[in-house]
């Protein structure tokens, strides 16, 4: 049987000259040439409402994210790409997860009362890749990676995502072309891993 990826880049800017949209294109490129089915989510394709009460969180999401997050259901594993932005996610990457979180999507009511919460992504693994300005060792160590344990304890470990894999690419504000290929390279083997 095939596996399914599921790429989601988190940039919210269409400039097409992003580096997340390079990175996630080498992934699929190294995906697809191992025989892997790929699917995409940009997030800068949606328009996305920020979530507003906690009682829409027992309701579906209304389209796109409907639709979209079909592909989440749909894959084995997913790659989530997203730049750093004031030491998180950008806002529309996270409203993407707010709003695909309704209706009991990551995280369902337990099967019995006073059980925890049924992981609805358990079987599917992640990789969560991070572009940043600074230096991946600082964001390691001074910032404690703070967003990136978040999600990776958060949303992708409360659904039950397992094993949760990330890389850090730091120093992206000024990029070489050499390290440029580099870090497109390592995607693609990642991407032909399916790790």
């Amino acid at each position: 049987m095939t596996q399914t990826i599921c790429i989601i880049d988190g940039h919210p800017d269409p400039d097409p000259a992003r580096l997340c949209r390079a990175l996630a294109d080498s992934y699929a490129e190294g995906a697809i040439s191992a025989g892997y089915d790929v699917t995409r989510i940009n997030i800068w394709e949606l328009k996305i409402p920020h979530l507003e009460k906690n009682e829409d969180f027992r309701t579906p999401p209304s389209e796109p994210i409907l639709s979209e997050r079909q592909k989440i259901t749909a894959a084995d594993h997913i790659v989530i790409l997203f730049p750093l932005w004031l030491g998180g996610m950008p806002s529309k990457l996270r409203s993407f997860f707010e709003q695909a979180a309704r209706g009991g999507f990551f995280v369902a009511d337990p099967e019995k009362e006073g059980s925890w919460p049924r992981k609805m992504m358990a079987g599917k693994s992640a990789r969560v890749v991070i572009t940043m300005g600074m230096p991946g060792s600082v964001y390691r160590v001074l910032m404690d990676a703070g967003s990136l344990k978040a999600l990776e304890r958060g949303i992708l470990g409360l659904s039950g995502f397992r094993p949760v894999h990330h890389t850090i690419l730091g120093g992206a504000g000024d990029i070489s072309s050499e390290r440029f290929h580099a870090w497109k390279s390592q995607m693609w083997e990642l991407g032909h891993s399916a790790a």
